[in-house]
């Protein structure tokens, strides 16, 4: 979207002067989308000149209601509002997230060019509507549901002309305008690119709400060529997968068919397309990776990629299963495709989803291979919750973690009195109680030879044996197993049996590791939507440059739990997780100065001359530079650092 030419400041002063002492602005003077909104803020009351009203901001509770209520609009902004951040936040300018009505929900940036006054305005809970605010990027682009760009003397109120600002709706699938994205910054340091990077950011949180909303419904990907599809500039339909009627679009495919927004809700395919629906849902039904080419009831030509819907329940929910212990899948509420809700963009995950999806079906042992850590029994349930025995119980039993002399009975079970200790009813044993379900052996390279052997005649047999009973029972369950062991290497030395090998690798699936993984961006947002903590909260740029570099061996684990502590050192009206909430440990392991300064340093500031230096000391030496910075001023030190006043004068008490 190019840059709108600047008008002279001498004929911005003459056309305010004429809308004063006339009442109206010829278009001729402006062009005719700048006078229609002078003309607008006119009418609500406002005076271009002069002082503006005191900035009126939302209480506290008020806001975090609205914050609530736009939950997904800021879960999907915020990601990109980082990515936006990295690209202006050395030009003093900021990235603003606007509701539908104007009012200010998430900020990234830079305050320091803004005096008290104008950082109040800019804060969140204010209001940039235009009977507010008068001519603005916000305000205006809300009222055009149109991109705009507003700079300096182009303000309505002649007090705001020191702002230069880009701004571009964000509209719903349906049609519905959910709110504005915005770049603000003084009109000294105006780009001409920065209206076309905020409307593309804007189309990305479009298409991210669009594909989030629709994933029971078919959706096709469409562009002109075939390159195109996956990208940004993709047109995107929501449609039944039953009769292939459009529920939704984004605002490029709407263009391609030439509909309005108003046009969906129902409309028929073949009211919108001359190749037939059936051809499309043949096509979708095959999976096919070549993209069907499909051509427009206007004749045009474009290239499509069908994602179908795949209406199975949802994964089970973290922590419900225990290790040797059971949950019972017919609880659980038929959603989305469990590996759908896992699935954050890596193409390595997505092709081992894809490859266990096809085996759930025909019952084939599932042999899952990866570090520890990398989620592996939480891709078990996956795709126990993908399969045709969800209805049946899913069992966990970790074989590293059971001793040895028990995991006989624990996995055969035992009649009653088999030996010392044993209970008086007996066990039906873990083998049992999979029975029309899945089990899921954890870590099966530490199972002793011995026990081996017995599971082997199992598989082979189907049938259990218990402990001190002649009386075989019947076995039916679907058998996932899962190591971070070579179990080729244990096989060649021994440790393991050559026959169950094989008996148990019936497909192979191998995880990522978190350092290998292409999706570390938006799997962080998916741990922190998941995560008790604000709604909104996010991690500083600079920092999650940093964690994606790091090569975490600990994996997920070690991460998750990583943004769980830092979620909890937040101070209260906290959102954004910095260098000071990390764990004390992680710093040094980090080797921080070698990966990123921390937030808001000059690049060319020696923080610390070893990596091996503690957290402690880096953390006083980044406080003290801010401090002289800011000459003993609390408030900027704590804002150049990204951090509370109270984190400040805590770390001043403890020095």
């Amino acid at each position: 979207m190019p840059a709108q030419p600047l008008l002279p400041t001498t004929l911005l002063r003459q056309a305010r002067h004429q809308l004063l002492e006339f009442g109206a602005c010829p278009p001729d003077l402006l062009g005719a989308r700048l006078a229609q909104s002078w003309q607008r803020s006119l009418s609500a009351g406002l005076p271009p000149i002069g002082q503006a009203s005191p900035a009126g901001r939302l209480p506290e509770r008020s806001l975090q209601q609205l914050r609530a209520q736009n939950h997904g609009l800021i879960r999907h902004s915020v990601p990109v509002m980082e990515y936006l951040f990295t690209q202006v936040r050395h030009s003093h300018h900021m990235v603003i997230l606007a509701d539908s009505q104007g009012v200010l929900m998430h900020t990234l940036g830079d305050l320091d060019f803004l005096s008290q006054a104008e950082r109040v305005a800019l804060a969140c809970g204010a209001s940039w509507h235009e009977s507010q605010r008068g001519t603005n990027a916000i305000g205006t682009a809300l009222a055009e549901v149109d991109g705009v760009e507003v700079h300096g003397a182009e303000h309505y109120l002649e007090c705001h002309s020191f702002l230069t600002c880009a701004a571009a709706p964000i509209v719903s699938a349906s049609g519905e305008l959910l709110g504005v994205l915005d770049i603000s910054g003084h009109q000294g340091q105006r780009h001409p690119h920065t209206l076309g990077l905020v409307a593309t950011a804007a189309r990305m949180i479009e298409n991210s709400l669009l594909l989030s909303g629709y994933q029971q419904q078919t959706v096709l990907q469409l562009h002109p060529q075939p390159e195109g599809l996956g990208g940004i500039a993709q047109g995107l339909l929501a449609l039944s997968d039953s009769s292939g009627c459009l529920l939704g679009a984004n605002r490029t495919a709407l263009q391609w068919l030439g509909l309005p927004a108003s046009a969906l809700g129902g409309r028929p395919w073949q009211e919108c397309f001359a190749t037939p629906w059936a051809q499309v849902h043949r096509h979708g039904r095959q999976h096919s990776a070549e993209p069907l080419r499909l051509q427009t009831s206007h004749g045009q030509w474009l290239y499509a990629q069908v994602q179908w819907p795949r209406h199975v329940p949802a994964v089970l929910p973290t922590g419900k299963v225990a290790h040797s212990g059971t949950y019972t899948a017919a609880t659980a509420t038929p959603e989305i495709d469990a590996f759908t809700r896992l699935d954050t963009g890596d193409l390595r995950w997505r092709s081992a989803a894809d490859k266990a999806r096809r085996v759930a079906a025909k019952s084939i042992p599932l042999l899952v291979l990866g570090e520890s850590g990398v989620g592996k029994e939480l891709f078990a349930q996956a795709a126990h919750a993908a399969s045709p025995r969800r209805a049946g119980p899913f069992v966990a039993i970790n074989c590293a973690a059971l001793p040895e002399h028990l995991i006989e009975a624990e996995l055969f079970g035992y009649a009653p009195g088999a030996f010392t200790g044993a209970r008086k009813q007996g066990s039906p044993g873990r083998l049992r109680q999979a029975h029309g379900g899945t089990l899921f052996l954890d870590e099966i390279g530490d199972m002793p030879l011995p026990l081996q052997a017995r599971l082997l005649r199992v598989l082979q047999e189907r049938q259990v044996t218990p402990l001190g009973c002649g009386e075989p029972a019947a076995v039916d369950f679907w058998l996932i197993c899962a190591t971070h062991q070579a179990l080729r290497d244990a096989v060649e030395q021994g440790r393991f049996r050559n026959d169950l090998y094989y008996r148990i690798n019936g497909l192979s699936v191998q995880l990522p590791a978190l350092r290998e993984r292409s999706d570390f961006q938006a799997l962080t947002h998916s741990l922190l939507a998941e995560l008790d903590g604000p709604p909104d909260v996010y991690l500083d740029p600079c920092l999650m440059q940093a964690l994606s570099r790091y090569h975490w061996p600990g994996n997920l684990r070690q991460y998750s739990n990583m943004l769980r502590t830092a979620i909890a050192l937040l101070e209260p009206g906290e959102r954004c997780i910095s260098w000071t909430h990390l764990p004390d440990d992680l710093w040094p392991q980090m080797q921080a100065p070698a990966v990123c300064t921390p937030p808001n340093t000059p690049a060319d500031t020696p923080i610390a001359s070893s990596s091996a230096t503690s957290w402690q000391t880096l953390s006083c030496q980044a406080l003290a530079q801010a401090l002289e910075q800011h000459q003993g001023n609390i408030s900027a030190a704590a804002r150049q650092l990204g951090i509370s006043r109270q984190t400040v004068y805590r770390r001043l008490r403890a020095v």
